[in-house]
């Protein structure tokens, strides 16, 4: 029903910056609350950013102040803005989206309904 395509990774140095994209398709119903996770080569995908329904916004203690969740004029589109990157961030990051949330953030990922394929961020030292 909904197509979540990620965009914007890549290969970046230590301090540098990347911008993500998250594009819904499909099933394009402007403002659901969707989230940005990451899993990271030998650990449990993890929370990153979420914005609700209502755009109130939560993040990760780990990127606090960094990271920035935001949605695009067009509402079927979230973007993460990412901020003085460090090697242990490099994962791959997913997007997410629930159909269901009401008007909070939703930082658990079994209650996401449908997930993106991917994009790879590699923060080199």
């Amino acid at each position: 029903q909904v197509q979540l395509v990620e965009s914007g990774g890549g290969l970046v140095q230590a301090g540098g910056s990347l911008r993500l994209s998250c594009a819904a398709s499909g099933r394009t119903f402007s403002n659901y609350a969707m989230g940005w996770f990451r899993q990271a080569p030998g650990k449990d995908r993890e929370f990153v950013a979420a914005i609700s329904r209502t755009d109130s916004t939560d993040y990760a203690d780990s990127v606090k102040g960094r990271f920035t969740i935001s949605r695009g004029n067009a509402k079927n589109t979230v973007y993460l803005e990412m901020k003085a990157l460090k090697p242990e961030e490099t994962a791959v990051y997913y997007c997410a989206l629930d159909v269901s949330a009401a008007w909070r953030t939703v930082i658990v990922s079994t209650e996401y309904d449908y997930w993106g394929q991917g994009t790879q961020v590699t923060v080199s030292s």
